[in-house]
């Protein structure tokens, strides 16, 4: 067996099997489908699911300082111009007016292209994980083309919103390869716009939530007055957002409907806030590994003081290696009092908590961790994805395509097999042994084709460990199965009750 790899274009892979083994399907297929929204199979639902239960057991059920909220995807409007929603969110637009193709503004990168010091032309390309290489490549194609000689000068990529009027027409448009169809960046907001009633006028007008902080702010009081909440504590919330992303791009990394883990944790304005923040990116940091992302993929990235909003004390992202690149997977903000006083403001309710020590009222401060469930899933669908080389007894090489999901999260825990599916004695005992796991456990049962062929099935599909029923079971002293691990590929003897222990002990 040769050692696990990766394949050339692991996206297309990933995607691929994602379809073919009911992890993800694109949204509407039979209609063309919808760019920007996916519908998750048997397995991924699974998948999404684990993942999420493995964040609310070990963030809400096994701390005594964080409760849960879920909040309406449809909240008054008020609350989106409060937040700054409606007058702020929103990206940099940009029309191809020949291709009528559309590009955010901050994600097309261009460069003017020198030669001996003179302008031979401009070049353009979208955001990748080498944009100078790309816009490098480009000016050396436009050179060739030219048929210019002379040194050319290195590319220095600047995204579209710093180009000035006039540099606009200059810019060629990456659909046409051509200047002069790109139009000047406009501020588009992403939020999705419906009406609630049986109107549909200004007075009807409301949106579905681009995030699902909002929720747990506007409850602040409610969750203070109906529990017995001490700060420091926490308000966590798992639901759908909605954003209408520009160019939605990479699978499911962004996508138009997405679902959000995110927790608002108040602390008291005195309080080391820093601290706080480094304690819940560490946090973090360790649940991602726990759900089986390797350390060699994880990073952080702390915002520059320049770019952060004006009331932020600081925000770091954990950043993650797609195969597209290191992009942000996790973000940590440290959000002062900002939200809880707007809404104050806006609402005319305070959002004040007493401090006994001191007698006197004051507006909690906040950290945020928030992440996206769909880039979690999309990350572990790479980190665990493998190709690998096997030879059987016959002496010919077969490919094993295998997810090395964690336990944790993997969406079959066990699969079940008998080692032939027309022996009586087999077939029973096994599904004796699967409705008993089924009672606790997402399990298969797979009594179909060669068993080697069942194993590559739940190799694809992430299993852990697949049981195998034979011979020795019904026919030797003990009731023992084959236990088959998935990484590993290792056999060994276990009996029933050791195998409720390892699932005991693995699935969490």
């Amino acid at each position: 067996m040769s050692s696990p790899a990766a394949p050339a274009n692991l996206m297309e892979a990933i995607v691929a099997l994602a379809k073919r083994r009911g992890f993800i399907y694109p949204s509407s297929e039979i209609y063309g489908g919808l760019n920007g929204f996916f519908d998750y199979g048997p397995l991924g639902t699974e998948l999404k699911k684990n993942i999420r239960d493995c964040w609310w057991n070990d963030l809400v059920r096994r701390r005594d300082d964080i409760v849960g909220l879920e909040s309406s995807i449809i909240m008054h409007p008020k609350v989106w111009e409060a937040s700054g929603h409606v007058a702020g969110f929103t990206d940099p637009l940009v029309d191809c007016k020949v291709s009528k193709m559309r590009y955010r503004a901050d994600q097309l990168f261009w460069s003017p292209v020198l030669v001996d010091d003179k302008t031979l032309g401009y070049v353009s390309v979208l955001e990748s994980d080498n944009t100078a290489g790309d816009l490098q490549v480009a000016a050396e194609t436009l050179k060739r083309r030219k048929a210019t000689q002379g040194a050319l000068a290195p590319v220095a990529p600047r995204d579209f919103t710093k180009a000035k009027p006039e540099e606009i027409p200059l810019i060629p448009s990456p659909a046409t390869g051509e200047p002069g169809s790109l139009t000047a960046p406009r501020a588009f907001n992403m939020m999705f716009q419906t009406n609630v009633g049986a109107l549909s006028d200004a007075s009807s007008v409301a949106y579905l939530r681009p995030e699902t902080a909002q929720g747990m702010f506007v409850d602040f009081k409610n969750v203070v007055d109906t529990t017995r909440v001490k700060l420091p504590f926490g308000i966590a919330q798992i639901g759908k957002s909605f954003r209408n992303e520009i160019t939605p791009r990479n699978f499911i990394f962004r996508s138009r409907e997405f679902e959000q883990m995110e927790m608002e944790y108040f602390i008291h304005e005195d309080a080391d806030w820093a601290k706080c923040h480094e304690e819940w990116i560490t946090w973090c940091e360790n649940w991602l590994k726990s759900v089986g992302l390797p350390d060699s993929h994880l990073s952080r990235y702390t915002h520059p003081r320049e770019k952060l909003a004006f009331y932020s004390k600081g925000t770091v992202d954990i950043m993650f290696k797609y195969p597209f690149g290191v992009q942000e997977l996790w973000g940590i903000a440290a959000r002062g009092n900002y939200d809880l006083t707007q809404h104050a403001n806006a609402s005319g309710k305070p959002q004040e908590m007493f401090d006994e020590a001191t007698k006197k009222k004051f507006v909690p401060h906040v950290i945020e961790p928030a992440v996206g469930v769909d880039r979690i899933m999309l990350a572990v669908l790479c980190a665990g994805y493998a190709e690998e080389d096997m030879t059987d007894e016959k002496g010919n090489v077969e490919k094993r395509t295998v997810l090395r999901l964690s336990p944790r999260i993997a969406p079959v825990k066990v699969a079940v097999l008998p080692l032939i599916k027309n022996k009586e004695p087999l077939v029973a005992r096994a599904k004796d042994l699967y409705v008993k796991l089924k009672r606790k456990y997402a399990v298969n049962y797979d009594g179909g084709g060669a068993i080697g062929k069942r194993y590559r099935r739940q190799d694809e599909a992430g299993t852990p460990w697949c049981v195998t029923i034979d011979f020795d079971t019904i026919e030797k002293p003990g009731d023992t199965f084959t236990l088959r691990e998935r990484d590993s590929m290792k056999q060994r003897r276990i009996t029933e009750a050791e195998l409720f222990a390892l699932l005991e002990e693995q699935v969490y």
